[in-house]
């Protein structure tokens, strides 16, 4: 699916942290959406044929040389233009008004009082409503073609608009959960002002995405980089159904799954399991130990692990004859935090930004690099891949390698192996884990004395994380029970060896990210 065959609502990317969320919020609505960077051509945008642009925050101020800034001619094409906190400032600055630093800078929840009773993006909002502010300039002043429709105590343009021209601002983040009617004002903005329809549904897309596989691929052989994850399984099933026993999935055993995660992955998807597949195992941990020995900074190891995965593909590829195309199961997430256009890199994803320079195949081939999380999960139940498989907790490509703070030996991958099993097992058993987004266990590098019996030890700690998010670009530490906590502690520091201590990581995304490296 892509937007020629969809309406389509561009997102376009001034640096800001929740771009990704934007367009997470506009597919909620069954619209397509894609984030490309401000840098992006008139040319280009009109070939588009978008029905309606978002520029995102950023963290850049609009008065500043070699600021963010697009061509003002952008706003006068006739496409409906919204505006999100940096991109409000850039719209007034473009056309005329006044952006200024605020006397008060305003953070966090935040009171707004809406004037703008007949605004269609306003539509049905209550005259107060509480909105998420996180900025340091504001408009001092609109453009004279502007009414202003919103505002604070502190800042007098919370939001403005130019009906006729079809040009709407806000000074605050609509896309964030904080924003309690945020997501009213941007469903009426989609279908009051860029007046949607809503075709961007799964079945369509699964379908289209098998159909444009099977032209691409026609006759030529295919390698799959299958984790077990959720991400790839569906890659998997996308292709078995596209191009049948042309596709063989390899399974890369490197020593830094879950506990037992091999076994399991092998159950499903080899000879007993429930697909018709060309399944291979490959065991290869002692050659990812070997690389990553020493190795201590994260996007380092990273980079380690994503070229070796190539190269024990290639290896593969080699001994089943020539293969023309690899699949991965790399989705839209990856692809942003791992940089798009002068945004800036949050982490190099091992299926994308740590992907060697020369790679033996014809084509990579990426059927979910455009779907988030819990698209990938619809697509998977429209497949009709089991739901335990569908509803899997996520698994980072790169394994324990990040999930093990510093360098990563044999001994360490054990420990926390161990610990994440029982912090899984305690946490279905306590019948918590249905509202949780994420949950693991990560190996810190700090060790503490302690201790046990009546001997000292000097041992490492676990750190313990569970995360509530639904898009997996936000997330809010969980508060698990106590109890359950504790039961958890006492399991560890006493089945796992090596562990005196376990902590609880209470940070959300922002500032932290899911992932520990």
């Amino acid at each position: 699916m892509s937007a020629k065959q969809n309406e389509f609502v561009l997102v376009m990317d001034f640096g800001g942290q929740y771009n990704q969320l934007i367009a997470r919020r506009v597919r909620e609505c069954n619209v397509y959406c894609e984030v490309f960077p401000y840098t992006m051509s008139i040319e280009e945008i009109k070939k588009m044929q978008p029905k309606g642009i978002i520029f995102t925050g950023g963290p850049n101020s609009v008065y500043e040389k070699d600021s963010a800034v697009c061509s003002a001619e952008l706003l006068k094409l006739g496409i409906p233009v919204l505006g999100i906190c940096y991109g409000s400032q850039l719209m007034a600055h473009l056309l005329g008004g006044k952006v200024a630093t605020a006397p008060v800078s305003e953070y966090g929840k935040t009171e707004v009082s809406i004037k703008g009773e007949s605004s269609k993006i306003f539509a049905g909002v209550s005259k107060e409503t509480i909105c998420w502010m996180s900025h340091t300039d504001y408009i001092a002043e609109a453009p004279a073609s502007f009414k202003v429709t919103a505002s604070t105590p502190v800042c007098p343009v919370a939001a403005m608009e130019n009906e006729t021209e079809k040009l709407y601002a806000v000074q605050f983040h609509p896309e964030v959960m904080h924003t309690v009617e945020g997501m009213k004002m941007l469903h009426n903005f989609i279908f009051n002002v860029c007046e949607c329809n809503g075709d961007w549904k799964m079945d369509s897309f699964v379908e289209a995405t098998i159909q444009n596989l099977r032209q691409k691929i026609g006759g030529g052989k295919v390698l799959c980089a299958l984790s077990g994850g959720v991400d790839s399984s569906v890659a998997a099933v996308l292709l078995s159904k596209a191009v049948g026993k042309q596709l063989t999935c390899v399974f890369v055993d490197h020593g830094l799954l879950r506990k037992n995660e091999g076994d399991e992955v092998e159950a499903i998807f080899g000879p007993d399991g429930h697909y018709d597949l060309n399944f291979i195992r490959v065991n290869v941990k002692e050659r990812f130990y070997a690389k990553l020995k020493g190795v201590t900074d994260p996007e380092t190891k990273r980079k380690i692990i994503g070229e070796e995965f190539i190269r024990v593909f290639e290896d593969e590829a080699k001994k089943i004859g020539k293969v023309d195309f690899l699949v991965q199961g790399t989705i839209y997430p990856d692809v942003i935090e791992s940089g798009l256009g002068k945004s800036a890199v949050i982490k190099s994803h091992h299926n994308v930004g740590g992907l060697p320079d020369y790679v033996d195949f014809k084509e990579i081939v990426e059927p979910l690099r455009l779907l988030f999380k819990d698209e990938v999960r619809k697509a998977g139940r429209e497949l009709q891949i089991p739901e335990y498989l569908v509803s899997r907790q996520p698994f980072p490509g790169p394994g324990l390698g990040i999930r093990i703070i510093g360098e990563v030996t044999e001994e360490k991958v054990q420990i926390v192996q161990d610990a994440d099993a029982i912090y899984r097992e305690e946490v279905a058993k306590a019948g918590v884990a249905k509202d949780l987004g994420q949950y693991f266990a990560a190996l810190t590098n700090m060790r503490s004395v302690g201790v046990m019996g009546d001997g000292r030890t000097y041992d490492y700690a676990i750190a313990l994380r569970a995360v509530m998010t639904s898009d997996f670009m936000t997330a809010e530490s969980a508060q698990l029970p106590w109890e359950v906590l504790a039961i958890v502690t006492s399991r560890i520091v006493n089945e796992v060896k090596g562990v005196n201590r376990v902590l609880y990581d209470c940070t959300g995304k922002p500032p932290a990210t899911i992932e520990f490296e």
